[in-house]
């Protein structure tokens, strides 16, 4: 059921504006510690975001994300990217009221495999599924700027993975060797 807020200037909504902004210079970075630090802000203000529009799971999975993002700045260990999926999975299952409820859990668990096991294109190529998962959800629950966010941030990674991977391409065809 698609629950439409009346008051797009509600404190709720305006958490979701504030995580717009930061969702926007996140993804449009191609340095992989900027984009997981600003990816960061982002889930702290939708962390508020949520729990003002009174959905449980989808401000749990962003409360593990910000933990997410702030210990893959310091750790690539499979052991703590396995923590935070156990975490995203006990606390979303607890939580969870439906199968719309789910969607959250699923892109929490895979931005966490993204962020602790890929880097560059590969990182940004799953972190657009999660994406997908988070409008589907946002656009179920009312949540403008949290839509907003997720088909923006859906764009303009789109945008970033185009220009990665046609980076190589553009260098090899001007005679040039690929960089590493």
């Amino acid at each position: 059921m698609i629950l439409l807020s009346s008051d797009a200037l509600s404190p709720a909504q305006g958490l979701g504006y504030v995580a717009f902004v930061f969702g926007m210079a996140c993804f449009a970075q191609r340095d992989d510690r900027r984009f997981k630090q600003l990816m960061a802000l982002e889930c702290l203000a939708y962390v508020g975001h949520f729990w003002l529009l009174a959905q449980p799971t989808a401000a749990a999975s962003s409360l593990v994300s910000l933990g997410r993002s702030v210990a893959s700045l310091r750790s690539r260990s499979p052991w703590v990217a396995a923590f935070f999926i156990a975490l995203s999975l006990g606390l979303g299952l607890h939580l969870q009221t439906g199968w719309q409820s789910l969607l959250p859990i699923v892109a929490s668990c895979i931005g966490t495999t993204a962020l602790f096991f890929l880097q560059g294109l590969r990182m940004r190529l799953l972190m657009l599924l999660g994406t997908l998962l988070w409008l589907t959800n946002n656009l179920l629950v009312g949540s403008i700027g949290g839509s907003l966010l997720e088909a923006s941030i859906a764009c303009i990674n789109s945008w970033t993975i185009w220009t990665m991977w046609r980076a190589p391409r553009l260098t090899l065809s001007a005679g040039q060797p690929p960089q590493a």
